[in-house]
């Protein structure tokens, strides 16, 4: 088995390994850590649901929140909805009748929240978006996320650079609006260039285990592609998984977007084209530091667009592989 299999499929079994373990942990950190915490002073209750914690990313902003929460001697917990939109408004209802301090929100679809968001605000509860907007921006205190359309853009001119035309699969998530966005950027980009045309749309949710299914699926098709533009690099992993299985890589460009330690190694062996780096450390530590300027009364703006890089084989060499931004 070739060197670039092996590395392949390592990586995808490890991210396979590594949900189940990050769920595990997840129940007993989240769900505990107020039994550990001693305090002089009655508890801020902070609460958090992102659109799905399978996804290492989300665990890194999580994390980043909690340090903050946890060093102000108050407490997180955070709940994780499956990609299950109705069940992320339970959630949201059900902390609202706690009575919590603050709401951090991760949408699982940037259109379904109104109702929750005009219930939170009548609560008097601040909510702060991250990695992702909402419609109703309007009924948000604060908005944090990468500059998404950025992202598409810095894809698409990195693959200009490198092809005079292409065949490109969109591997897209279209109720996430930080998804939206980056697939937009991408777009638009190539719009006014037939040279580059779009031969397939696929809906995967930004899931490594959605994505290959869906991939291979494809592939059973014969189509003719050479350019893979993947919302995020979970469902670029599942694309390559799935092209690795039926010895499609070669002459493909593969993008994604978020810099993962897995995705790094990748661009580092010349087996995946690009990613752009979001920071999730940054994302969480900088919501949670909103949140107690928001509770304390201080100056703060609405909104804040955290700048995106490219990362290809010209660069790697500037980034860490072992961890995220």
């Amino acid at each position: 088995m070739s060197k670039l299999k092996v590395s392949i499929r390592s990586i995808v079994m490890f991210l396979f390994a590594l949900m189940f373990v990050v769920a595990g942990l997840s129940l007993l950190s989240r769900y505990t850590s107020e039994q550990f915490i001693y305090r002089s002073k009655k508890p801020l209750k902070i609460r958090a649901t992102y659109m799905t914690l399978n996804n290492p990313f989300f665990n890194v902003i999580d994390d980043e929140v909690r340090n903050v929460v946890e060093a102000n001697g108050d407490v997180l917990i955070s709940l994780d909805p499956a990609l299950d939109l109705q069940k992320q408004k339970e959630q949201i209802h059900y902390l609202i009748e706690q009575g919590v301090s603050a709401l951090i929100i991760n949408p699982v679809d940037f259109t379904g929240l109104s109702e929750e968001l005009k219930e939170a605000r009548e609560a008097n509860i601040p909510v702060i978006t991250v990695d992702t907007d909402v419609f109703d921006e309007d009924l948000v205190a604060y908005s944090l996320m990468s500059d998404n359309y950025d992202a598409g853009v810095q894809c698409a001119k990195d693959m200009m650079k490198r092809k005079k035309s292409a065949d490109i699969v969109l591997l897209q998530h279209s109720t996430a609006y930080s998804a939206v966005q980056r697939i937009q950027g991408f777009v638009d980009t190539i719009k006014d260039k037939p040279q580059y045309r779009v031969v397939e749309r696929i809906e995967c949710e930004g899931q490594l285990e959605i994505a290959m299914p869906k991939m291979d699926a494809f592939l059973n098709k014969d189509s003719s592609f050479d350019v893979v533009m993947a919302l995020n690099d979970p469902s670029a992993l599942g694309a390559l998984a799935a092209m690795q299985d039926k010895d499609r890589l070669q002459s493909v460009l593969v993008y994604g977007v978020d810099g993962s330690p897995e995705t790094k190694a990748l661009i580092k062996d010349h087996i995946m084209t690009a990613s752009v780096s979001q920071s999730p450390k940054t994302m969480g530590k900088d919501a949670a530091e909103i949140v107690y300027k928001i509770l304390e009364n201080k100056p703060y703006s609405s909104k804040a667009r955290i700048p995106v890089t490219l990362i290809n084989e010209n660069n790697i060499d500037q980034f860490s592989l072992e961890g995220w931004q």
